[in-house]
């Protein structure tokens, strides 16, 4: 029996351990040039989890380096920074050709009960009302075979945008986007996996976000990266259940973008927040 997306997205994200402190992960078979960002921050989360006992990540911060050549394993280093009375602190430097291709940060801390209050979700389409991306690229590329074998598929991350753009001739709009993810299999109470499906989908459409305003997006001829990358997970959740990622892009300048995002239950309780800044580089 062949193998689902999201089955091979989770034997893509299981490290194999080298030593103590080092792991090596790989990229599965592509078309892509260079390895996809969440993977990468979704990997070294989890080789950072490898050192670390009863503590959860309570927050990320992350910089892109290097391309990663999705043709060769990745090696992750774990260094340990601090094991303290209630929090673990981690730096995982990720390791291609000899050079960093990025580097994290993470922080761990002992479950406690403390004060509660988040923002509230914002007003949003039930996800059984908007249209999942296989959806999206047969109405772009409905005159084009090729195109449509190309991007519609089975996905590990099913994502229904609420406000879609069209990615080829795109228009301007406002600097604010939400979709609807999830993951295609349910992984229960496993916060491990749980937090790292969510940091790789947390990747898939932040940086687009400050692009929207301009008229423009990756597939339009302007030069697209992410450059840095910050998660903080407040609460537990079961991925696999409909989340709402509520994005928002406050200012663009310099050839970069800044993107924030909120990642909501659809029972309305925030399980984490994230920013990034992107390059986007017009088109020559």
């Amino acid at each position: 029996m062949p193998m689902t997306a999201i089955d091979e997205l989770i034997k893509t994200l299981t490290l194999d351990q080298i030593e103590v402190n080092l792991f090596r992960g790989f990229t599965p078979p592509e078309e892509r040039f260079r390895i996809f960002g969440g993977q990468v921050v979704a990997q070294a989360l989890l080789a950072a989890y490898k050192t670390v006992e009863g503590r959860v990540c309570h927050s990320l911060q992350s910089y892109f380096i290097r391309p990663g050549d999705p043709s060769i394993p990745v090696l992750y280093q774990v260094e340990h920074s601090r094991d303290g009375k209630s929090f673990t602190t981690r730096r995982v430097i990720a390791i291609q050709k000899g050079e960093q291709i990025f580097n994290l940060a993470c922080s761990f801390q002992t479950l406690e009960e403390g004060y509660d209050h988040q923002n509230a979700v914002p007003a949003a389409p039930s996800p059984e009302d908007v249209k999942d991306e296989n959806e999206r690229w047969r109405a772009v590329f409905k005159d084009q075979p090729e195109q449509l074998k190309r991007w519609v598929h089975d996905r590990p991350i099913e994502m229904r945008p609420v406000d879609p753009i069209n990615l080829v001739n795109p228009t301007p709009a406002p600097a604010e986007h939400m979709v609807w993810l999830r993951a295609t299999r349910d992984l229960g109470d496993d916060v491990i996996m749980n937090q790292a499906l969510l940091a790789y989908a947390s990747d898939f459409s932040l940086l687009g976000t400050a692009l929207r305003p301009h008229g423009a997006s990756w597939l339009s001829g302007v030069q697209t990266a992410s450059l840095d990358h910050i998660i903080w997970f407040h609460r537990p959740t079961n991925f696999s259940k409909w989340h709402l990622y509520a994005q928002d892009s406050p200012s663009a300048s310099g050839a970069r973008g800044f993107n924030r995002g909120a990642m909501y239950r659809q029972d309305g309780v925030l399980v984490a927040s994230m920013a990034q800044e992107g390059l986007m580089r017009m088109a020559h």
